[in-house]
C-alpha cells in the first residue's frame, strides 16, 4: 500500500514553518530575560537575524507550482549591484609625517617644556620616567606625535622637592588640548578623550602603546594612587588618552 499521503508536501512545509515560529518564540524569551534590569554591566545589543520567511525567501520554490509545472527550477537569489555591498572608508583624521618631538604644552594644566627626553623600554619591559623630574618624555619606539599610532609621553607626578612635571595630569578633562611642536616646525594639537588610572599590577600595556583605533593618538602616563611606602612607588598609572584634530 502506498503510505504517502498527495498533501505531504504541504505537509512538510507547515512544519517547517511551525518549527521556526517555535525558534523565534524562544528567541523573544531569551532576548526578554537578557534585556530586563540585570545587576551585570550593560551590554551592547545583540543582532538577531529575523527568521527566514521560507515562502518569500529568495531562490525558494512554491512544491505545488513545482508538482504542477515541471519546469520551475530554483533561480538563486537576486543580484545584488556590487557598488551597494561596499564598506565605507573609515575617516582616520588628519596624519602627520614623522618628525621627532621637541616641546610639549597643555595649556590646562599649566605645563611647558621646550624639552623632551627621549625614552627607551628598559629589560624589565618598562617605560622609565625621565630624570629630570621637570621634563617630560617620549617613547622613542613608538610613533612620534601626529603620525598614525599612539604616540607616548611620560613624566613624573612628583619628586623629592615637591610636584613634578605631570602632578595635575589626572586633573584633564575630555576636550582639553594638548600641543607638540615637532623638530619640523609643525606642531601636532591633540584633544583628550578620556582621563583613566590603573593599578600598575593591571597596567593595559596593549591598550596604551599598541594601535587600536587606527587615528593619530597620545597618551600622557604619570603615576597615581597611594604611595607605597615600602617600595618606594605609586601603587597606579594614570593614563590621558587623546586623538590629532
Amino acid at each position: 500500500m502506498d503510505t504517502h499521503s498527495p498533501h505531504g508536501g504541504r505537509g512538510r512545509l507547515l512544519a517547517a514553518l511551525a518549527a521556526v515560529l517555535a525558534v523565534a518564540g524562544v528567541l523573544t524569551v531569551v532576548l526578554g530575560l537578557r534585556g530586563g534590569g540585570s545587576d551585570g554591566p550593560v551590554q551592547p545589543p545583540r543582532t538577531v537575524a529575523a527568521p527566514a520567511d521560507l515562502s518569500t525567501a529568495a531562490g525558494a520554490i512554491d512544491p505545488e507550482r513545482a508538482a504542477a509545472e515541471p519546469g520551475v527550477r530554483d533561480a538563486g537569489p537576486a543580484s545584488v549591484d556590487p557598488a551597494e555591498d561596499v564598506a565605507p572608508v573609515p575617516d582616520l583624521g588628519p596624519i602627520l609625517p614623522a618628525s621627532e618631538p621637541v616641546a610639549l604644552d597643555i595649556p590646562s594644566i599649566g605645563v611647558h617644556s621646550d624639552v623632551l627626553v627621549p625614552l627607551t623600554v628598559g629589560a624589565d619591559g618598562v617605560l622609565p620616567a625621565p630624570e629630570d623630574y621637570a621634563l617630560p618624555g617620549w617613547h622613542t619606539r613608538g610613533p612620534r606625535p601626529g603620525q598614525l599610532g599612539p604616540a607616548v609621553i611620560a613624566g613624573h607626578v612628583d619628586g623629592p622637592d615637591g610636584p613634578a612635571v605631570f602632578f595635575r595630569l589626572g586633573q584633564l578633562v575630555a576636550g582639553d588640548v594638548v600641543e607638540v611642536a615637532r623638530q619640523d616646525g609643525t606642531t601636532a594639537r591633540f584633544v583628550v578623550d578620556s582621563v583613566e588610572r590603573f593599578a600598575k599590577a593591571q597596567f593595559p600595556t596593549a591598550r596604551v602603546y599598541g594601535n587600536t583605533t587606527d587615528r593619530a593618538e597620545i597618551r600622557l602616563i604619570t603615576c597615581g594612587g597611594a604611595f607605597d611606602q615600602a617600595t618606594g612607588h605609586y601603587v597606579d598609572n594614570i593614563v590621558a588618552f587623546g586623538h590629532l584634530v
